[in-house]
């Protein structure tokens, strides 16, 4: 599979449950980008190994399919909401490289 990239500019937000999740939701052309080309070789939850860029925050992490949103959900870990000062509302810029299965 050839490497799938795209950038996007998203809004961080809250988990509406016990635990304090946050997550940017795909676009729309993105999701349908992912689905299309990795549906098959999806992991465990439909989720898909990515590398993402946030600023200078560099990690590797999966997306997850949201059926509620329909599109998938990027998780943004704390360390990563600290350092780019980014909170429940926040924009965000977000590179989105999806992963070789030997990458993964």
């Amino acid at each position: 599979m050839a490497a799938l990239a795209f950038r996007f500019s998203g809004i961080v937000w809250q988990y509406e449950g016990p635990a304090a999740w946050y997550f940017v939701s795909l676009p729309p052309d993105c999701a349908d980008a992912v689905a299309d080309t990795v549906v098959a070789d999806s992991r465990g939850f439909g989720s898909v190994r990515v590398e993402v860029t946030i600023g200078s925050s560099r990690w590797r992490t999966s997306l997850f399919p949201d059926r509620r949103r329909g599109t998938y959900v990027l998780p943004v870990k704390k360390s990563v909401r600290t350092a780019e000062g980014l909170e429940d509302g926040s924009r965000a810029d977000v590179s989105v490289v999806v992963l070789d299965a030997d990458d993964r």
